[in-house]
């Protein structure tokens, strides 16, 4: 089978269906968690907030509180992350996840008891962006690349304008070598059908970097950074400060 990578595909995945739940999705959710973390993925989200916080004024002190908001949180696996990192930093992080999705959602806060600073939201990213609601940091981690293009110039126009510290956008690169790669993958982790068909077809929905770039000049983004990341991804960091 030819796998064209020369432009982002527009085929639907299964885990866009929102009213989707069960045994499937969690088994899906949970696997592709523990994979984003063994490949270094939640490590890339977490440099992006580690440069943002950086560049923070120099008289904020530990004990201000950080809002971040996780679009399209997954089952919480990077909320969890950044609480474990701000409780060994003694940072104040204040945790919030969306989704459209209720069931996932419901899992998430279910794995999410232990963690008082983190809290769940099912809600439409596009309503969520025309409320009045700022955060510090906004992270869109392996969730960009589910939106057309035109849909992308609408949710970072958005974020840039609720967040108040700056945007990690963490997504997948399109490319052969990692289409290849994730077959091989699923063989390893014994990814359910679902998982794996979502999976190829986010590679194939995934970004070039002059993806990224074009979206920077369309955004009149005048100061980011992108970099590529193992495993076959990129960091797009928008300060907004």
């Amino acid at each position: 089978m030819r796998i064209d990578t020369s432009k982002r595909s527009e085929a639907p995945e299964i885990m866009d269906d929102f009213s989707l739940e069960g045994e499937i999705l969690r088994d899906a959710l949970d696997k592709i968690a523990g994979i984003n973390r063994l490949l270094g993925g939640n490590k890339v989200t977490l440099q992006g907030v580690e440069y943002l916080l950086k560049i923070k004024s120099a008289d904020n002190s530990s004990t201000d509180e950080i809002t971040i908001l996780d679009v399209g949180c997954g089952n919480g696996d990077m909320l969890r992350a950044l609480a474990d990192y701000a409780r060994q930093k003694q940072l104040n992080f204040k945790l919030l996840g969306i989704d459209a999705n209720q069931f996932t959602i419901t899992h998430a806060a279910q794995l999410s008891l232990d963690y008082p600073n983190i809290s769940y939201r099912c809600s439409d990213i596009f309503e969520e962006i025309k409320q009045d609601s700022t955060y510090d940091v906004i992270l869109c981690t392996l969730t960009l690349h589910h939106f057309k293009d035109e849909e992308i110039i609408t949710l970072m126009k958005g974020f840039k304008a609720s967040s108040a510290l700056g945007i990690v956008v963490n997504d997948l690169h399109r490319s052969k070598l990692a289409y290849y790669l994730f077959t091989g993958l699923c063989f390893i982790f014994g990814l359910n059908q679902m998982s794996k068909d979502d999976g190829l077809v986010s590679i194939l929905r995934g970004f070039k970097k002059r993806d990224l770039q074009s979206y920077s000049r369309q955004l009149n983004f005048s100061t980011y950074i992108l970099k590529w990341k193992w495993a076959f991804r990129y960091q797009w960091i928008i300060p907004t400060i």
